[in-house]
């Protein structure tokens, strides 16, 4: 049978924008943001943020209506049934937020992001996932931001899909932060970098031979399903050894709110028309 684990970052991967400059930016804080971004690292800031927010009287109620409005496309969540991973430096509260809002908090067994939680205050705080200060994850990629090594979040699912026999990592994302976690991939795991975006540039065009992942390219909502479905299906029919099209711990299912699926491309091994 086909053991996929499917890990997806959140901010212009899941949705099509960044969450934290959308709360930011609907509620009236991007003068402030901008003032403040080189004096201190962007996790602290947020947390910053959400503190000079709350005290221009913005509630915790108004936060989640904002995120409720960002831009999600009902494609992004391809109809499977695999284990479904995020992997994002967003913070939790934003991240279950829109998904619980749009019915898709529950298709997810795993979310590793930095934590946040709303006080006796009512104001919302926001933590890095590695404290900085205390015990720096120590990557020498200086891509990685102090708040969170995604290689090192990569390599700890890693060991959990060899612990229970599952083989494939497909991972999805768009950032410079997407780019460790691409690395640590192996051979017949795959990367899907969103194209014309940072982690793409750095695959396909600052460090081409890096990656031992299959890499396979996507510009919108409908190319990122229809893709990870075909991915889906080529590694079900290889490791299938009854030939059944999908194996049963990893099927194509309508989720509500799909109004179908698409048909799979036929990517091939190219990024931006060369061969990686």
């Amino acid at each position: 049978m086909a053991g996929i684990v499917v890990v997806f970052d959140f901010d212009k991967t899941i949705i099509d924008c960044d969450s934290d400059n959308w709360v930011v930016d609907e509620l009236g804080a991007t003068q402030l943001f901008n003032e403040l971004l080189p004096t201190m690292p962007w996790n602290s800031l947020m947390d910053r943020m959400m503190m000079e927010l709350h005290s221009q009287g913005k509630t915790i109620e108004e936060i989640a209506d904002c995120l409720k409005r960002a831009p999600l496309h009902p494609q992004i969540i391809a109809a499977i049934k695999c284990e479904l991973n995020i992997l994002s430096d967003a913070n939790l509260f934003f991240i279950e937020t829109i998904l619980k809002h749009h019915g898709l908090f529950n298709y997810f067994s795993e979310i590793n992001t930095n934590p946040s939680f709303v006080d006796e205050n009512g104001k919302l705080r926001i933590f890095p996932y590695h404290d900085f200060n205390s015990s720096p994850h120590g990557c020498n990629l200086n891509i990685c931001p102090p708040n969170m090594c995604k290689g090192v979040v990569i390599e700890r699912i890693q060991a959990s899909v060899l612990a229970e026999k599952k083989k494939r990592i497909i991972y999805l994302g768009d950032g410079k932060g997407d780019f460790c976690p691409s690395l640590k991939l192996g051979e017949g795991d795959y990367v899907m970098p969103r194209k014309n975006f940072p982690l793409w540039d750095l695959i396909c065009n600052t460090h081409p031979l890096s990656l031992k992942a299959e890499v396979h390219e996507w510009s919108n909502a409908e190319e990122l399903d229809s893709i990870l479905l075909h991915l889906i299906k080529t590694i079900s029919i290889e490791e299938n050894s009854s030939n059944e099209l999908v194996s049963v711990d990893c099927k194509l299912e309508i989720i509500p709110l799909h109004e179908g699926l698409f048909q799979p491309l036929q990517v091939p091994h190219y990024c931006n028309g060369s061969k990686i």
